[in-house]
C-alpha cells in the first residue's frame, strides 16, 4: 500500500461548486477551538474539550499535517476533512488490512443540513484517488450517528463490519474509486 506522505502537499485548493478545501491558515484557528468545544459536534466522539484547555494547546495556525484540509465556505471556515493514516491501535488485524488511510470530517452545527459535509468529502475523496490510484480508505462511525450513517451512504462506503467500542456499537465501511473488473 501507498502512503499519503509520498504525494506532494499541500496540494492546490481544491475547489467545487460551493466549497474550497484548503491547508489551514491563522485565521482558522477560532473556529478549530470551536469545533473541538462544541457538545454537539463531539456527541459520538467522546465529547467537547474544554475551551480554556484548547485556548492554550491549538496552536496558532492549526492543522498544519499533510492529511489536513480546511473547508471553507464563502471565505469563512466552516469544517475539516482528514485523511489520516489509519490508527494501528484500533481492534482487529483485518481492519489494518482493508486500508492505511482514514477519512475523519468535523463540521460546524451551522453547516449541517445543507450537504456541505457530503460535498466536501466527495471532493478530497476524488483528490486521494488521484493521488493515490486504486488505494482504499477507510471509515468508522457510530451506528448511533445518524448524520455520519447517511454520509458513508452516500459516499459509496461499503459496511465490513460492526463492534462494540467504547461503550457503543461501532461501524467500519471502506471506499475505493477502483471499478470492479467483470
Amino acid at each position: 500500500m501507498t502512503e499519503l506522505g509520498t504525494v506532494g502537499w499541500p496540494p492546490a485548493p481544491i475547489k467545487t461548486e460551493r466549497l474550497v478545501l484548503r491547508e489551514s491558515e491563522a485565521r482558522d484557528r477560532e473556529a478549530v477551538i470551536e469545533l473541538n468545544a462544541s457538545p454537539e459536534v463531539n456527541t459520538y466522539l467522546g465529547g467537547p474539550r474544554p475551551r480554556a484547555e484548547l485556548e492554550r494547546t491549538v496552536p496558532e495556525v492549526p492543522g498544519q499535517r499533510r492529511d489536513w484540509f480546511v473547508v471553507e465556505l464563502d471565505g469563512a471556515m466552516i469544517g475539516t476533512i482528514q485523511l489520516k493514516p489509519h490508527a494501528p491501535e484500533r481492534p482487529s488485524d483485518r481492519r489494518l488490512e482493508v486500508g492505511e488511510t482514514e477519512l475523519g470530517y468535523l463540521f460546524l452545527t451551522e453547516a449541517w443540513g445543507r450537504g456541505y459535509a457530503t460535498e466536501a468529502c466527495a471532493a478530497a475523496l476524488d483528490w486521494f484517488a488521484g493521488a493515490l490510484p486504486g488505494e482504499p480508505v477507510v471509515l468508522y462511525t457510530q451506528t448511533a450517528n445518524a448524520r455520519s450513517m447517511r454520509l458513508a451512504a452516500k459516499l459509496g462506503f461499503t459496511e465490513l463490519e460492526r463492534f462494540e467500542a467504547y461503550g457503543a456499537e461501532q461501524w467500519f465501511g471502506v471506499w475505493s474509486a477502483v471499478t470492479p473488473v467483470e
